[in-house]
């Protein structure tokens, strides 16, 4: 396994549009691993495959806490929200990509998730609380959709701003 670099906005990579994976081969398996051993490395909950420069559709989570007997580790390909609940859920959220900041975002409390597993298997998942929160946000990814897309329209563009001056000042160096 081996730790990879992060995209860090205003990567362009960040706001295209992921391409769907194939066939789950050793390559994607590797990617997998990779994206796992890359988002423990940077304590991150998930990573989807645009956050390290690869525009496809695959993401990794790791949920659990302390307190679990067994991690919680998701590794999916084609992941698709099939069905979302009314009701919200507000958390706060931070990104590995726009490392410094968090906000507010309210999402569907409750998602349902069909995926290809780690063997190529279709399977479905249905996720509430963190887990619900932390499957959107790896998905919106793959859509080329960031957590401050949900912020107020001047706490984005600061974000941006300042992230963009930053990217600047750091290839000057």
């Amino acid at each position: 396994m081996t730790i990879r670099p992060l995209s860090i906005l205003p990567a362009p990579v960040l706001r295209k549009l992921a391409a769907p994976v194939k066939t789950v081969d050793d390559d994607i398996r590797q990617l997998m691993d990779d994206m796992l051993e890359t988002m423990r490395h940077e304590q991150g909950l998930g990573l989807a495959a645009p956050q390290i420069g690869v525009s496809l559709r695959v993401i990794v989570m790791d949920c659990s806490d302390d307190n679990d007997p067994e991690p919680m580790i998701w590794k999916m390909a084609n992941p698709e929200i099939m069905a979302a609940s009314d009701d919200t859920a507000s958390m706060e959220e931070g990104c590995l990509s726009i490392p410094g900041y968090r906000g507010e975002v309210t999402r569907p409390a409750e998602v349902e998730v069909k995926f290809l597993d780690e063997h190529g298997t279709e399977q479905q998942m249905r996720a509430d609380g963190l887990l619900a929160a932390c499957v959107q946000h790896e998905i919106d990814h793959l859509n080329g959709k960031l957590f401050i897309d949900y912020l107020s329209r001047i706490k984005r563009d600061m974000i941006i701003r300042k992230m963009t001056k930053d990217a600047r000042i750091d290839r000057d160096d």
